[in-house]
């Protein structure tokens, strides 16, 4: 583990119901500047884990810190002023108002002097979306609209990004430009924590990865190491393929 992990999750239960837990003992760090990728099949408390970090789940066991400060009981909406930035699956963009607006929106917890410059910086990091910025979100396309739920979350300038299957229901063209970004946004020192069902373009962009099942820890490692074996692959990322179904990925 790294010696001062900017996120840290330890034996954590969480789940919806008292008494039903979906992840049972779970443990990742993020160390800063990386790129960590939880996988898994379905089911196995991928996306209940990063709700539970982000106050979205009660937890019933076990530690999380972001920084060295404990936020493992902190309520959701503290966590921006944290530092913590979390883009759910759905509903992570307000449809009728325009791309400009939500960005607006997002950025209320921000200075007012600096919420302009903020909004300008977004726009310089997703040009897309500053050719459209008066156009309604909803009108946006599937990739538009993941790109722009990531900017409304960065406009908190957040030390660690939380995504929720970025990739979901997106082309594979624009699954390719949306981690290209994340890829990007990563230079700029944001850490970034995702789950993904899309493990190959996943473990591309990761430094590492940790695998899930029945809501525990059954493998770690780098995304070079875990892309590579064809075991993992084909027993938990539902990869197969005789000559290595992984072959050629490098984060």
């Amino acid at each position: 583990m790294s010696v001062s992990p900017v996120l840290l999750a330890e034996d954590v239960e969480a789940g919806y119901e008292p008494g039903l837990p979906i992840v049972k003992g779970a443990s990742i760090h993020v160390g800063r500047g990386e790129i960590v990728v939880v996988l898994g099949p379905n089911g196995a408390g991928k996306s209940t884990l990063i709700k539970a970090i982000a106050g979205l789940v009660p937890v019933s066991r076990g530690h999380i810190a972001l920084n060295g400060e404990a936020i493992t009981h902190r309520p959701a909406h503290l966590m921006v002023r944290l530092g913590l930035a979390f883009v759910p699956q759905t509903e992570n963009i307000f449809a009728t108002m325009t791309i400009e607006e939500n960005l607006q929106l997002a950025g209320h917890v921000a200075p007012a002097a600096e919420r302009t410059s903020r909004i300008e910086a977004m726009f310089a990091l997703f040009p897309d979306l500053a050719n459209r910025r008066r156009l309604a979100a909803g009108r946006l396309s599937g990739g538009q609209r993941q790109m722009l739920a990531v900017a409304r979350a960065l406009m908190i300038e957040p030390s660690v990004l939380m995504l929720d299957e970025p990739s979901a229901g997106l082309s594979p063209k624009l699954v390719g430009e949306v981690f290209a970004k994340l890829a990007e946004i990563r230079k700029t020192g944001v850490t970034i924590l995702l789950v993904e069902q899309n493990a190959r373009a996943a473990l591309a962009i990761a430094d590492r990865a940790y695998i899930l099942a029945d809501g525990r820890n059954r493998h770690e490692g780098s995304a070079a190491a875990l892309a590579a074996d064809p075991d993992i692959a084909a027993h938990y990322l539902g990869l197969g393929g005789a000559d290595g179904p992984m072959r050629g990925i490098a984060p």
